[in-house]
């Protein structure tokens, strides 16, 4: 079974400081850019289908979706549209999904009006915190893999292992009559 996260990118973007800290230097194009570049890894981690939502409240352009990549989705909503509306519509529409259990829909929001919400739906909620936890400990768990995959691929001898000025110094010697 599949899981769904639907996150409402702004809240996220005013919960988290890291990404506060971003818009605050550098705009709100900034942080919507790191936000969904940590999404994107976290999603493929996850192995989650992810739409991270964005109210039109700051572009005058119609709704649109960009797929960013295959477990993500960007949606805009439409400019009379908020997230949490666009989130609730599409709780509701995998009501019957939710029910059977056949589909997981996980909502990310601090806003408690639209946790209780998407509860009634059947769907599950996830703070913004927990969600940056999540996103830190993948991140974390994916890096220790990296490592551990650079161990094992490591040729095991000691020249393999020794600094280049160790190297040289060795061959230096040892080409010395």
């Amino acid at each position: 079974m599949s899981a769904l996260l639907l996150v409402d990118g702004y809240n996220v973007i005013g919960a988290w400081q890291r990404l506060q800290r971003l818009r605050d230097r550098h705009g709100l194009e900034a942080a919507r850019t790191e936000l969904i570049e940590l999404l994107s890894n976290y999603s493929a981690y996850q192995g989650y289908a992810t739409n991270l939502v964005f109210d039109a409240q700051y572009r005058a352009t119609p709704g649109q979706q960009e797929q960013v990549t295959e477990q993500l989705v960007v949606s805009y909503t439409d400019p009379e549209q908020t997230a949490d509306t666009y989130i609730e519509m599409t709780c509701a529409n995998h009501r019957d999904e939710l029910r059977s259990s056949r589909r997981r829909v996980i909502v990310a929001t601090s806003d408690r009006a639209q946790q209780l919400t998407v509860i009634g739906f059947g769907a599950e909620w996830m703070s913004t915190h927990r969600l940056a936890q999540d996103v830190e400990t993948s991140i974390q768990k994916v890096k220790q893999w990296q490592v551990e995959q650079r161990r094992k691929h490591q040729p095991k001898t000691l020249g393999s292992r020794l600094d280049d000025r160790v190297r040289r110094q060795l061959e230096y010697w040892r080409r010395q009559p």
